[in-house]
């Protein structure tokens, strides 16, 4: 019979990802896309937020992200502090199709860089499967004057829903050449994204990249 020391499982190294941005953007969709976190999630009644430990497995083993979202708090004015206390990384999420949700997005990396100084934080365009955005990808240059990294995902199709946690997995780890070497288990898409588009959108967030930033400093804290 196998000792309890035995039986326990190896350590997997986890880290506290803090998911913020205004109500409706989709965050809440975008972490119960994987299946294994929604299943496992775990509510903090206290601060009224769900924890969802999203494992990825990578090519130097599992790692999990333990997805603070919060279950609609942020719709009453700001976060606790609790809520961001030991981040270690961040998600900041906009809706493409809500020219609000990104002119707050300064806010929302305020209050995590107070907090949780100098992690590393993935900003999000939610929404980009549909058709009339208002945030032109071009329009997207807080990421630039921030240093922080940029995806235009669809939480709905599971459009580049790995490429944050990538980002993150590798800048938590230290090693650029780490790899997700199995798909996660996710939700079945609700809707579709045009291939085409997407492909137009890739095209002119590095065409942006390539030029001066504007001179406006209306979103520079």
């Amino acid at each position: 019979m196998a000792t309890e020391a035995a039986a326990a499982p190896p350590q997997i190294p986890t880290f506290k990802l803090v998911l913020v941005g205004d109500g409706g953007t989709g965050k809440t969709t975008f972490v119960k896309r994987h299946l294994t976190g929604e299943f496992e999630k775990k509510y903090i009644a206290t601060l009224g937020v769900e924890v969802h430990p999203l494992q990825f497995t990578t090519s130097f083993g599992t790692i999990c992200f333990n997805v603070w979202d919060t279950a609609g708090q942020e719709k009453f004015g700001g976060l606790r502090d609790g809520y961001y206390i030991q981040g270690q990384c961040g998600i900041i999420m906009f809706d493409v199709t809500s020219r609000i949700t990104y002119k707050n997005v300064p806010n929302w990396y305020r209050d995590l860089e107070r907090v949780c100084e100098k992690i590393p934080i993935v900003l999000c365009g939610n929404k980009v499967d549909v058709k009339e955005r208002k945030v032109k990808t071009g329009a997207v240059t807080f990421h630039r004057k921030k240093n922080i990294q940029y995806f235009e995902i669809s939480a709905k199709s599971n459009y580049n829903f790995e490429k944050p946690f990538l980002w993150l997995a590798r800048k938590l780890v230290g090693n650029p050449a780490l790899e997700f070497v199995a798909a996660p288990a996710l939700a079945p898409p609700e809707v579709q994204v045009d291939q085409q588009l997407m492909a137009q959108y890739e095209e002119q967030l590095k065409s942006a990249a390539a030029q001066p930033l504007p001179e406006d400093d209306d979103d520079i804290i």
